[in-house]
This record gives structure tokens, sequence and C-alpha cells, in this order.
């Protein structure tokens, strides 16, 4: 995977996994997007940097506001950018990925970004294309969200400056999420003290005590002491049975409110990939409280996703 997505210089190539990415190559994101959002030391070119290019997004599976946020990355930096509608594509009428995907570099697409409910479908196609189009993985399956997983760990960054001491608190449907897989991959990466993911025994992947991470079943145990807390959506989509009880019942065991958050430490930062499934994994008094980071993970996921194709295009 790492020299799939590093170029024989090291610079970035495709973004697939967290997984196998430099620490290097991690913080050089965090530094341009940190430009990005203040504004420093940014030059007219900067914005201009995808301008003649163009950007693909391919959605197999719906998700609004990442795709959007893609759309304004590229669009801020000037690119051509194509949403293709799936269901009205060749798709529907059986032609495979890969030809599909050829057929648009032979249109002179640049950057793709695709979402797929199949894991391994950024892999397959950044393995197979005969050009240097680069591949952008908007999630899949339920294996990774790479720029989900660098925007969370660059929000935490924002606010806790330090990894090396920081105790992380993952919690909810940890077998499901492709966030959760990143943000592991990506805490683990940038030295965090300690991971900890917490939720039901069925909602743990089975190799979980290969993950780094301590393992908790209830809140008050896991959250004790914990600096950042990052709650995942039920991934109801992906469950093949029905592991979860209730939605009721689920926030009863495992549901953020005022009380829970006490549990943790006084300046703990609450965050949320989205979207959030009020009453059900946080309460809306915690969501829209001052210890949220919500809506700054939003902000700071444009500035990443610009930072990640801007290192592409032009840091061979």
């Amino acid at each position: 995977m790492k020299n799939l997505q590093q170029s024989e210089n090291k610079k970035l190539q495709h973004l697939l996994s967290i997984k196998g990415l430099d620490k290097k190559i991690i913080e050089e994101i965090f530094n341009d997007a940190d430009k990005f959002l203040e504004k420093k030391d940014i030059k007219l070119d900067d914005y201009t940097s995808l301008n003649g290019k163009t950007v693909c997004n391919l959605f197999f599976e719906n998700s609004t506001r990442t795709q959007t946020t893609f759309e304004i990355a590229a669009k801020r930096l000037s690119a051509n950018v194509i949403n293709l509608d799936i269901a009205t594509s060749s798709q529907s009428k059986g032609e495979s990925i890969l030809d599909l995907i050829n057929n648009l570099i032979a249109m002179s697409v640049d950057i793709f970004v695709i979402r797929h409910s199949e894991p391994g479908i950024p892999e397959l196609i950044a393995k197979n294309i005969k050009s240097n189009a680069h591949i952008i993985n908007a999630g899949d399956g339920n294996r990774e969200h790479p720029t989900q997983g660098l925007l969370d760990a660059f929000t935490i960054r924002e606010f806790k400056k330090d990894f090396s001491n920081l105790k992380v608190a993952i919690v909810g449907d940890i077998e499901h999420s492709r966030v959760a897989k990143s943000e592991i991959n990506v805490l683990s990466t940038l030295g965090t003290k300690e991971i900890r993911v917490i939720g039901p025994k069925a909602l743990m992947p089975s190799n979980i005590n290969n993950l780094n991470v301590n393992v908790f079943h209830t809140m008050e145990e896991g959250l004790k002491d914990v600096d950042v807390i990052m709650m995942l959506r039920i991934q109801k989509e992906r469950m093949s049975n029905k592991t979860v009880p209730s939605e009721s019942e689920y926030f009863k065991s495992f549901g953020l409110n005022q009380e829970r958050l006490k549990i943790a430490n006084n300046d703990a930062l609450v965050l949320h990939p989205g979207p959030i499934n009020r009453g059900v994994e946080i309460e809306s008094e915690v969501a829209d409280g001052k210890q949220s980071a919500i809506l700054n993970q939003v902000k700071y996921g444009i500035a990443i996703r610009m930072a990640v194709m801007v290192m592409m295009i032009h840091k061979k």
C-alpha cells in the first residue's frame, strides 16, 4: 500500500489509506491545511494550483456532505469539477469500473475522488490504471475513509496541539465504521498516548486486540480521564443483522449526554464525523455545546482536502 500511495520520490500519488502513510506526509498535509485556513503565506498562485486540472467525484454510495466538501475544495483551487451521476452513467448499463475510469482518463481527468460500498475498490483502480491520474478514497465499505481520519486528527491538533499526552476515546460501531479504522491508524502514526474504543461487544471487530487500542464496553469506564471523545454514527446500512436492539436502548448505554461528558476531563473535546443522529449517539446539548468541535471538523475538512489535492498535483 505504501509504495502504491507514494511515488518514487516519497510524494503522494494516491490517498487510499492512512495505513502506510509516512508521518512526514501527514504533517505536510496539516501544515498546508493550516495555510489555507489562516490565509498566511498564501499567494494567489496557491488558489490557482489546480487551474486547468479536472477533478471527478465518483460516488457509488451517497454522501452529500463529503462530496460537497471535495467539490468546494477543488473549486477553491480553480479546478474543473465533474460530479458524475452514477445512476445515469454507463455503470448502470454494466460497464466495468475500470473501463469507466479509463474512459474518463482519456477525457483528461486528473484526480478521481471515489466512494464505494465495496472495500478495496479505490485500491483496485489505483493498481490497474495506466496513467498518472490520482485516486482519493472517499470511503470504501467498512475499510477506511482517509481524508476523514486526517481532518479529525487535524481538528484535534488545532485544539490540543500535542498528541503525545492525549487520551482519545472512539465510541460506537467500531466494526462497521471506516472512520474508526482511519482514526486509529492516524492517531497511532501521530504518537497518541492512548487510544480507547468504547462500544458493545457485537460492534467490535474480531481483530480489535491487534489494533493497539484499549477496549471498553461501558461509557463509565471508557470515558474516565479522556481528552477527546469521538462519537461514531450507527452504520445501519452496513449492518448485516440487527446487532443493536433499538436506538433508545443504544443511547441509554452508549449515547453521549451531559452527565457522561463530565466523566471525561473538564476540557475534553467532542467530535463526530457526521451526519449526527441526535438522541441516538449524542444529545443535542452536547453536540451544540461549548466542548463540541463538530462544525470545526466540517470547516477543516475543506482545507485538508485542498491540501491533499495540491500535494498530489504539485509535489512530485
